[in-house]
């Protein structure tokens, strides 16, 4: 696409009226708002102790917010055709990314893990998070041209699997285990939704447990990460492996019904770590409470229902590409909020995850901005082409008539 067929598409676009889902847009933005506010608290401290600014780390997520929402302006006046069309080369491009944070004196290694690359000697860029958009682009395009090889043979399915498994491997290798089980879970439900066959998964998921088992015994640092969380006040982890969580816990218990005050948060004061980044959760608990934790968790709920809700839609309005792409979207999601919140609760083991549009982090928050761009122009399109549904296999017919 040229410099003059994107002023095309903006001027074709601002034609028309545009559709917002405001509901969604006035979540997204009130996330980013409340994320902004407890990061400027949760990471005062280490802050203050790095630069002698307490408001160093918020200065660069307000930053890398701007990027994302420049970067969103720019993405909602691409028409999704033109993502389809694009989905093998952003494969190529997701794939390479992977590849290249394992190149020496490409990507940097930060507490053990090389998951960065840095741009321009500014940012460090994590790669799972642009990686993972680019195959969920492709995986889309992918169903929607093979829907009925995945409906009617292994092959349609072994197909996607042989990606999946390619960025996996290189996801497991920067030891980004989070985003390994995220990226598994994003692709196996697109692929269940559009209709692929229950055995295969079946065979699928038996594979990869007994990979995943054989895999841990040559991560002994996964293995305690996994044990750890079982019981983190043993003597043997508690200031080890369990650390981070008695702290979440001791946070999370501290800020009781109603919080202990918004800057007030003790466990911030280095006895936390990664209070700004995986366990900010635990710090917006201390500070706001049970009630606060709740509100928060309905918001997530909030802008979950109304990706799905747009899935629905678009499957009726016969964009299939859209519906499975908003599954994915929805999917990744919901299971990086869940796991952000159950490793906080010491419900799941530590997994290294931040929490969509609230933790710090900066291709983070850039890359899930850009996604959620890219469902408000799902949104627009299907507004404006909406038709009665269609008697078709896959999504549709799982999907229910009344949502």
């Amino acid at each position: 696409m040229t410099v003059g067929d994107y002023i095309n598409n903006v001027r074709q676009t601002l034609r028309n009226p545009i559709s917002i889902d405001l509901m969604f847009l006035f979540i997204v933005m009130l996330l980013i708002m409340l994320g902004l506010i407890i990061l400027s608290s949760a990471s005062s401290s280490i802050s203050e102790n790095i630069s002698g600014s307490p408001f160093y780390y918020l200065n660069r997520q307000i930053v890398a917010v701007i990027i994302g929402l420049i970067s969103g302006l720019f993405c909602f006046f691409l028409p999704m055709h033109f993502w389809k069309q694009l989905g093998p080369f952003l494969l190529i491009v997701g794939i390479t990314l992977l590849i290249l944070v394992l190149v020496p004196g490409i990507g940097s290694e930060v507490n053990g893990s090389t998951r960065w690359i840095r741009v321009a000697g500014i940012i460090n860029v994590q790669v799972s998070d642009p990686a993972r958009l680019c195959i969920m682009i492709y995986v889309a395009g992918y169903l929607v041209r093979r829907n009925k090889q995945l409906r009617e043979g292994f092959v349609g399915f072994l197909r996607p699997m042989i990606v999946l498994g390619i960025a996996s491997l290189l996801l497991l290798m920067e030891t980004d285990f989070g985003a390994t089980a995220v990226l598994l879970v994003t692709v196996l439900s697109m692929l269940l939704v559009a209709g692929a066959r229950i055995r295969d998964f079946v065979l699928f998921l038996i594979a990869t447990s007994s990979a995943l088992a054989i895999l841990l015994q040559f991560f002994p640092y996964a293995m305690r990460r996994f044990t750890g969380f079982l019981n983190p006040w043993d003597k043997d982890v508690v200031f080890d492996s369990g650390y981070q969580l008695t702290q979440s816990l001791i946070a999370i218990g501290r800020g009781e019904w109603f919080g202990v005050g918004l800057g007030n948060s003790v466990q911030k004061l280095f006895y936390l770590p990664e209070a700004h980044t995986d366990f900010i959760f635990a710090v917006f608990s201390e500070e706001f409470g049970l009630l606060g934790s709740i509100a928060l968790i309905v918001l997530f709920f909030l802008l979950i229902w109304r990706i799905f809700r747009l899935a629905i839609r678009s499957a009726k309005a016969d964009r299939f590409f859209e519906a499975y792409l908003c599954i994915g979207a929805g999917t990744w999601i919901a299971l990086q909020v869940l796991i952000n919140l159950g490793v906080s609760m010491g419900a799941l083991p530590t997994k290294g995850l931040t929490l969509p549009l609230i933790s710090y982090g900066r291709s983070s928050i850039i890359m899930t901005i850009v996604t959620l761009s890219i469902l408000l122009r799902i949104y627009h399109e299907v507004c404006l082409l909406y038709t009665s549904p269609s008697p078709r296999d896959g999504l549709l017919s799982r999907m229910p008539s009344s949502a």
